[in-house]
């Protein structure tokens, strides 16, 4: 795809025209940013951070969420 950026989620490929963040990533596949831990490029990423990376073309995300039971 031309002027597109690929990233792969959680074992699934993607394509972006546009700038996006994590935060806005999380966002659109409305996940809950409170009961999840990211790992960007092999690397855990703080909360904090995540409106401040935008993805790169070949990005890993992988999104682990936290369920809670008994």
């Amino acid at each position: 795809m031309y002027n597109s950026k690929q990233f792969t989620l959680n074992g699934n490929k993607y394509f972006i025209k546009d700038e996006v963040t994590i935060l806005e990533l999380i966002n659109y596949f409305n996940y809950n940013s409170a009961l999840l831990v990211l790992e960007y490029n092999n690397l855990i990423c703080a909360k904090k951070n995540w409106d401040k990376i935008k993805i790169k073309n070949n990005d890993r995300i992988e999104i682990v969420t936290i369920v809670g039971g008994g």
